[in-house]
């Protein structure tokens, strides 16, 4: 991230400048900590179920480093001139189902009040130092997992719209709760060499980021990526988020698809709220952990490849 040094401190194992979902620091040759920071806007009406998607989302990123959560604090940013303190409650208490999900303790937090209603948390994990999983760090020859399915960001437009179905936004609204606890627990099963979570810069986003990082191409399999039910409809009425097409117009330039019809790429940089895990690892691992993901009911779909690098950091064939 421009403007940002890296610290000098060679305890620093993960630090801001590759972009990955945490950063790293070693207390002992056996233990680091994880820590993260995430605060989103509303992408569902329900205060509780806001809750529940925030808090899962900043958990997120201590799953996607191999990390386990251990301590987590509110960040609340929020209208009191305009919202009642229940709201705030059912907000809180959602965040709270979610860390007791995760085993993970709240020790306190902060509250200022602001004109647009935002909610997150920071989150403090532990890893061994040897274990810490990075975005930068994919092979050539590694197969590509992701574990949920797009287009949050489309059906909260549609919910804003009154134009997405309560099944629609139900459905939204039971992936971006759904912790990635389970599928990072079968995830360090299975000697993965990279993970990253997928959230605001979309799929092809993070791709980029995982490609570049490790100076390879990733291959996506464009029917082979899980999407949410309706989506086709719903960017037919022009349900698309403004973050979707800043997306596009930032990481066009990166990626191969002149064989796909651009609007079939939407959902691809659709920014998601508490996306999935695109895991990679080498293609034995990845089909072990695919076997264990079905057995045990985790989502879990393959959806590319990694190739040595070329001239474009992401392919979409």
């Amino acid at each position: 991230m421009s403007g940002l040094r890296r610290s000098d401190d060679p305890r620093l194992l993960v630090g801001p400048e590759t972009s990955d979902d945490g950063g790293v620091y070693c207390l002992t040759p056996d233990l680091a900590l994880v820590e993260s920071c995430d605060v989103i806007t509303p992408p569902a009406d329900d205060p509780r179920a806001f809750g529940k998607i925030a808090a899962a989302n900043a958990l997120s990123d201590i799953y996607a480093m191999g990390g386990r959560p251990v301590t987590a604090m509110n960040l609340v940013f929020f209208p009191a001139c305009s919202l009642p303190p229940e709201v705030l409650a059912e907000i809180l208490a959602g965040g709270q189902e979610m860390l007791d999900e995760a085993g993970c303790c709240l020790t306190g937090g902060h509250t200022v009040e602001d004109d647009e209603l935002k909610f997150g948390l920071s989150v403090t994990g532990t890893v061994h130092p040897a274990a810490v999983l990075r975005n930068s760090t994919a092979r050539p020859g590694d197969l590509l997992v992701l574990t949920k399915p797009l287009g949050s960001g489309i059906i909260a437009t549609a919910v804003k719209g009154e134009l997405a179905t309560p099944e629609q936004e139900a459905e939204a609204v039971a992936w971006m709760s759904l912790l990635n606890r389970r599928a990072a627990e079968l995830m360090l099963r299975h000697r993965p060499s990279a993970c990253t979570d997928i959230t605001g810069f979309g799929l092809i986003g993070h791709c980029c980021e995982m490609a570049k990082g490790a100076g390879v191409t990733i291959r996506l399999d464009h029917a082979a990526i899980p999407l949410m039910g309706g989506l086709s409809g719903l960017i037919a009425d022009g349900m698309v988020p403004a973050g979707c097409y800043r997306n596009r117009d930032c990481y066009l330039p990166d990626i191969d698809s002149t064989s796909l019809v651009p609007d079939l790429l939407l959902p691809l940089f659709d920014p998601q709220t508490s996306g999935g895990l695109l895991i990679s690892c080498a293609p034995d691992d990845a089909a072990a952990f695919l076997a264990d993901a079905a057995a045990a009911g985790v989502f879990a779909r393959p959806v590319g490849a990694v190739l040595p690098g070329r001239a474009q950091p992401v392919l979409v064939a």
